[in-house]
Order: C-alpha cells, then structure tokens, then sequence
C-alpha cells in the first residue's frame, strides 16, 4: 500500500489545482486515474469502477471546499444561487449515487466516458452559452440542481460542466458562474460520499481499507495535496486568460478516458 500511496500525492496536486482553476470537482480527472490505478493494483474488476467513482467524490469533499474558499475571498460565489439549488443537488446525488451502484462496471464505464467526451468538446471548442434569459425562480434552481447532481454523481464530478453553462447561460458572470460552481461542489461531495459509502458497505470482495466504495489509502494521499493546489488554481484562475489552458485540459479529458475504456475492453 505504501508504493501506491506516494503515486497519490501527485494525483491530488493535479486535481487540486484543476478544481480551482476551473471551478470543478475534479472527479472527471481522477475517476479514469483511478480506475487504471486500481485495476494495476488488482483490485476485483466488478468494482473498481464503483471505487474509482466513491472515492473520487470523497476527494470532492475536500476539493470543493478548498476550491469555494479561496474564490470567496475573490468575491466571485453568489450564495443566493447556491443556497437555492443546494437541496435539489443533495436529492439527485443522492439518487444518481443509488443507482451508479447498481450499474456493472463496464456499461458505467462508457456512460462515464460518454460524458467526459462532452466535457472534454466544451472545452475544446470553448463552448460559450450566449446569455438568453435571467435566472429561474425558486423551484426552477431546484430542478436543475437536482438534474446536476443528478448526473454529477453518476460520473462522480463537481458538477461544473454542466452549472457553469447553466449559470452563463443565465446571465451570470463567468467568474462569478466558476465561483459558484465550486461551492455547489460541496453539496453534491457530500451527498455523493455518503452514498457511495452506504451503497457499497455490504459488498463482498472489497480491499481492504476500504469504506463502502471509497478506498481510503487513495482517498488520504490524494485529498493531502489537492487541499494544499486548489487555491493555487483558483488565483490562477483569476489572473490568467484560462482559454488555452481548458482546450489543453479537454484533449487531456478525452485522451484519459479513451485510455480507460482501451483498458477495460482489453
């Protein structure tokens, strides 16, 4: 366990630094990593997917915090959004979590892939939503929190590929529409986590050290240094024209999950 873990720490620097820079999770990145890291472990095939995924979210937790942070202090996370969308997001991650787990690896493993692949064209091709209409009410935030968290947990993601377009598309500022993203992270890392863990608590074959579906060793080296990166993207994030940056980071997505699916198919 000691080898794996130094190949951790490195991971939660990556996935530090991206979740402040962008304003997501993080999971995206880590879940492929994951899945190719465990499988080298030997862990049982029919759940390393469900690992990658449970433990990715707890590193969430943690990420998203640090990420909602230091953009705070920036001034760019509108709270009134957060708070409205908040209990929709906990409802959907908790029941896209429910279901995550009750999906074989190999078909979840696509699904994930297929929504990386969308993340990833955003990216590249600097998708910008044209603003078209003003935040919805109440129940309409509520909707599409649920909606996010929904698939968020699915793919065990921040949610910043999709409330990020949602919130521009809204009318609301870019920064402000990262910043918001990252605290909306938290309640979906918090849902999602409990999920998975109650989810996979029960099951047979785990490693050890694991909790439900969170592999706890994976979940301490990589949250070490994802708390220590995050606030370093997230300044980066604003002082720096970022455009570049996300279509090296889309290509980067879509090659990380075809790697993962070449594996599971071999």
């Amino acid at each position: 366990m000691s080898a794996w873990f130094a190949v951790y720490l490195p991971l939660g620097a990556f996935a530090g630094f991206i979740a402040g820079l962008f304003g997501v999770g993080g999971g995206l990145t880590i879940v492929p990593l994951l899945f190719m890291l465990f499988s080298w472990e030997g862990f049982p095939p029919e759940h390393v997917m469900h690992l990658a995924l449970g433990t990715s979210m707890g590193t969430i937790l943690f990420t998203s915090l640090s990420s909602m942070r230091a953009h705070h202090r920036h001034g760019a996370v509108r709270w009134e959004i957060v708070r409205a969308m908040a209990p929709g997001l906990v409802l959907g991650t908790l029941g896209g979590a429910t279901f995550a787990s009750l999906v074989p690896t190999r078909p979840l493993a696509i699904a994930f892939a297929v929504i990386v692949y969308y993340a990833s064209a955003q990216m590249v091709l600097d998708f910008k939503p044209k603003p078209h209409r003003q935040l919805p009410g109440a129940l309409g935030l509520f909707i599409a929190g649920a909606l996010i968290g929904l698939l968020s947990s699915m793919v065990s993601a921040g949610g910043g590929f999709m409330s990020i377009p949602f919130m521009v598309f809204c009318n609301v500022a870019i920064h402000q529409a990262v910043g918001t993203s990252a605290a909306l992270g938290f309640p979906i890392a918090v849902a999602g986590t409990i999920g998975y863990l109650a989810a996979g608590w029960n099951a047979t074959g785990l490693p050890p050290y694991s909790a439900g579906y969170v592999y706890l060793p994976a979940l301490l080296g990589v949250v070490a240094m994802s708390v220590l990166f995050a606030p370093l993207g997230a300044r980066t994030a604003h002082r720096l024209p970022v455009k570049r940056l996300k279509r090296g980071f889309g290509i980067l997505l879509a090659a990380l999950a075809t790697k993962m699916l070449h594996g599971l198919m071999g």
